[in-house]
């Protein structure tokens, strides 16, 4: 049974299989959920409503057939060595060799602790503490979280934080030990950890990638005053609407399926030509005629109002990206099939 055949998200989905199995197990489920699933999940579950038994069948047999294709020597064998090398060498000795063999598997406890904490709360932790540490904790969380935390920032200081971001190539142990202190203060979490690599401007293409237009615009300038070089290295690694020309067609129809008609319409105002037929080769025939009439209904846009939707419809790519159900190219990228 298609995707399209069956209109639900992934996070609906996942609603209406935790739902069946129940209070105890899916509260079970969701300890091995990120904030932000917990978040979606969540969302989906309190607003599905008259569910049909062709849905249901319809996730039961797509859990089904996703969980046949599993390995189950590999299901937990993170976690599993995790346990073995604690349980064998302790701490300090195992959090070591972990380090080498699953280099940035586990965020700190501190780091942890501060990623089921609203935005508006770490953002004032971080406007008491000096910048670097800002950059440190914003390069640790999730992208998105990030993203909504920098615009809670004042100006000097988030272009000072990004900067940093975007220069940061490794955390040694001191930085992390002298960031969990700093956090004991505020959450009273404490723990060492040994160096882990970091692509900071990767790490800042990502948050930007999640903020709208014109903070977007600002830090991107900002971070070319400072360091032109970093700057376009930042510029050249995020995600820009023009890319998804470039996606596969089985991506492009399942992102299509996420986005709003009205988001579409005013995202493609204007845009090149072998983006348009991209969007509408992906669509029923029906469904592109009245995306083309709509557009040609609703007259000029302003040029906020368009990016702002293509940025909507960005955050939707990459979230679908992170979750493995599209491919997505950036500038530079080259894929093989």
């Amino acid at each position: 049974m298609a995707d399209k055949e069956i209109n639900i998200t992934g996070s609906q989905r996942a609603a209406i299989l935790m739902l069946g199995l129940g209070e105890s197990l899916a509260a079970e489920l969701m300890k091995h959920m990120e904030p932000p699933e917990v978040e979606r999940v969540g969302r989906a579950m309190a607003s599905l409503s008259g569910v049909s038994d062709e849905q249901i069948a319809y996730v039961l047999s797509s859990f089904h057939e996703e969980l046949s294709q599993i390995n189950p020597i590999g299901v937990g064998a993170s976690s599993f060595t995790e346990r073995v090398m604690l349980e064998a060498l302790g701490e300090e000795k195992a959090r070591n060799v972990l380090f080498k063999v699953m280099p940035g598997d586990k965020p700190t406890q501190a780091i942890e602790a501060l990623r089921w904490m609203p935005a508006v709360t770490v953002a004032d932790i971080l406007k008491q503490e000096h910048p670097q540490i800002g950059a440190t904790i914003l390069s640790l969380l999730d992208d998105t979280q990030s993203g909504e935390i920098l615009p809670l920032l004042d100006k000097t200081l988030r272009e000072e934080v990004m900067l940093r971001i975007a220069r940061l190539e490794t955390l040694d142990p001191a930085a992390m030990e002298e960031l969990d202190r700093v956090l004991e203060q505020h959450i009273g979490a404490v723990k060492s950890t040994p160096p882990r690599p970091i692509e900071g401007a990767k790490s800042a293409a990502d948050i930007l990638n999640t903020v709208d237009a014109q903070l977007e615009g600002e830090m991107l300038e900002a971070l070319k005053g400072s360091d032109e070089a970093l700057g376009e290295e930042v510029s050249d690694l995020m995600l820009v609407f023009e890319h998804l020309r470039n996606v596969d067609d089985r991506s492009m129809q399942r992102l299509i399926r996420e986005v709003s008609t009205d988001d579409m319409m005013i995202a493609l105002k204007g845009s090149d030509p072998d983006l348009m037929d991209k969007f509408l080769d992906n669509m029923s025939t029906r469904a592109a005629d009245m995306l083309v009439e709509d557009m040609e209904a609703k007259g000029p846009v302003k040029l906020a109002e368009m990016t702002e939707a293509q940025k909507k419809i960005l955050v939707i790519a990459k979230k679908l990206e992170e979750d493995g159900e599209i491919m997505l190219g950036r500038k530079n990228d080259d894929f093989v099939t």
